[in-house]
């Protein structure tokens, strides 16, 4: 497994155990990453790319959920499976924050987080929502810094 789609996994792992919970971000990340297995499995780059990820997810969240439920017509973000929702953020963090990462990379391993951890509808429904945040948003930012 490459090492950023490792490294979104496990920021998919902490993002719904971090929804599930609702505990503070630094301390939850701190034990995480002390628990003895993890820390031992995990490589730095990994570490580090999923530390990046939770933390401007969780950062940026409240812009993201609402550029979210601004896309997902007829969806509550509540009502959403946990599953899906978190990696639409993290996958909207990536398209909107994360230049350096081509967005066809970004939908595309957020789309395979959910047909492995989703259910059966998840896939399309991740990509429908990533696919107009990147058409209708990303790609309008691009142009104004280009121009």
């Amino acid at each position: 497994m490459r090492k950023r789609t490792k490294a979104r996994e496990l920021a998919l792992q902490i993002l719904y155990e971090l929804d599930i919970k609702k505990e503070p971000l630094e301390p939850f990340l701190d034990d995480y990453w002390k628990r003895s297995f993890r820390q031992q499995l995990v490589e730095k780059g990994v570490k580090d790319f999923t530390t990046q990820l939770v933390k401007g997810t969780i950062e940026n969240l409240e812009e993201i959920d609402k550029l979210i439920s601004s896309y997902a017509k007829n969806w509550q973000l509540k009502r959403m499976a946990v599953i899906d929702r978190n990696i639409i953020r993290m996958g909207c963090f990536e398209l909107l924050f994360l230049k350096d990462i081509p967005l066809k990379v970004s939908i595309n391993d957020a789309v395979e987080l959910a047909k492995k951890y989703g259910d059966v509808e998840s896939s399309k429904f991740v990509n429908g929502i990533l696919d107009r945040v990147n058409k209708e948003r990303v790609s309008t930012k691009e142009k104004q810094w280009k121009d």
